[in-house]
């Protein structure tokens, strides 16, 4: 079954600092759907080893299984537009509607 479009939780504004979690969930894809994180329209990177994730100074943790994209001290360069796509390789993957985040 393909994906339905997926909910997207995005705080719309976040200190700078704190903990933020961003949400993505769909519930009708079977296989179980796997998210992508985009922010601005560029897909967010899945942070895999310690060396290349810290070399390209990712403040994040994204998990495709689950959905969340945390981060885990927000910074100023976090601000932009974030938005979720959900795919389990049957049929077109869907995305959220896209959400600003201004830290």
């Amino acid at each position: 079954v393909a994906p339905t479009t997926p909910v997207c939780e995005v705080p719309s504004s976040a200190m700078t600092g704190t903990v933020v979690e961003l949400s993505c969930k769909e519930s009708e894809g079977s296989p179980p759907s796997e998210y992508q994180w985009y922010k601005n329209g560029v897909p967010l990177l899945e942070k895999t080893g310690t060396g290349s994730a810290r070399a390209a100074n990712i403040t994040y943790t994204m998990n495709k299984k689950s959905g969340t994209l945390l981060f885990n001290t927000v910074t100023k360069n976090d601000t932009g537009e974030y938005f979720c796509e959900a795919s389990n390789g049957v049929g077109l993957s869907q995305k959220c509607s896209v959400k600003r985040m201004q830290v």
